[in-house]
């Protein structure tokens, strides 16, 4: 009898597995700009596949994706706009046939109703892309949440980091960072305030305390947190208090919002430095707080408009 019961669990998994990725495989025949918003041209072309996925919300069948039984070091990042997503310390096996983790990176994942009235929809909190769904309750991990992803939704950057920093409008910080060595993708967004999702207008009001940042995932075997820090320094004017050049406001303001220990070290050190060679820094250093990304429309500003900062300006220190 237990095996008879055990066979029939498999193959209503199995039927039911089929029915959810051939449902995701039809996928939703709306218009692109309906599913997705933003300027296709800054985000990484997807091929047939990945476009069925993460533009028309399909699945991937059960138990093939890259990342299903998959263990190693690092962190996932939306394979559409490189937006980190999920550490690999929050994922583990949940024999569902897709990725399972139970967190995200605070702020980098929204969650809607499904188009089918029942589940959970995640979807990139950068650039709208489908990544799958979630559900709690299963008691899988002691935060009872699974979050169900597809692997072609996702890259993986092998023992990647992220840091947080920001130093004045957040378009001519991006433009520094973008291209430097070891950099595998930035994001512009705001920190380090009082609520969540708000917007350009909000942040700009004063009134949510949030800094105009900037948030970059690196690989470590490529550049280290210190040289990204020395960048950050060298490209404002971190002497300056609650402002940078014309723009005025906390909004605007200097710091570096470290993830870890070793970040927070790395800072205070560069700081102390800087003291030593005689500027009078007004840089805060606090622990990083959720980070949510800005608009679409900056991202990339400068690279969209073909235009260079106008305060920010390279200056050679360390």
């Amino acid at each position: 009898m237990k095996i008879v019961r055990f066979l029939t669990i498999i193959v209503f998994a199995t039927v039911f597995l089929s029915i959810i990725w051939f449902a995701g495989y039809k996928g939703n025949k709306q218009s692109h700009n309906q599913i997705i918003t933003g300027d296709d041209n800054m985000y990484k072309k997807l091929t047939p596949e990945e476009e069925r996925v993460i533009v028309y919300k399909g699945t991937e069948p059960p138990f093939t994706g890259k990342y299903n039984n998959f263990s190693e070091n690092g962190l996932y990042i939306c394979k559409r706009c490189g937006f980190p997503l999920f550490e690999s310390n929050a994922k583990f096996k949940s024999e569902c046939g897709w990725p399972s983790f139970d967190e995200q990176i605070t702020g980098a994942v929204i969650s809607q109703r499904d188009a089918d009235g029942v589940r959970t929809e995640n979807l990139c909190a950068n650039c709208g892309s489908h990544l799958g769904h979630v559900f709690t309750g299963e008691g899988y991990t002691k935060k009872n949440t699974r979050f169900c992803i597809n692997s072609v939704s996702m890259d993986f950057v092998s023992n990647g980091q992220r840091a947080i920093f920001s130093g004045g409008c957040f378009w001519g910080v991006q433009y520094y960072f973008k291209n430097a060595l070891g950099v595998i993708s930035t994001t512009v967004g705001y920190t380090g305030g009082k609520t969540e999702r708000q917007t350009y207008e909000q942040v700009c009001s004063g009134k949510t305390g949030h800094a105009e940042a900037i948030e970059v995932v690196f690989d470590p075997n490529k550049t280290s947190y210190e040289n990204l820090a020395k960048l950050f320094f060298e490209i404002h004017d971190f002497t300056q208090l609650d402002r940078q050049g014309p723009d005025i406001g906390i909004q605007y303001r200097s710091g570096i919002f470290y993830l870890n220990d070793e970040q927070k070290e790395t800072a205070e050190k560069l700081v102390q430095i800087l003291k030593q060679k005689g500027y009078d820094v007004k840089t805060e250093i606090k622990p990083a707080a959720a980070f949510w990304p800005a608009e679409q429309y900056h991202q990339k500003y400068y690279e969209k408009n073909g235009e260079t900062p106008y305060c920010h300006i390279y200056k050679k220190i360390f």
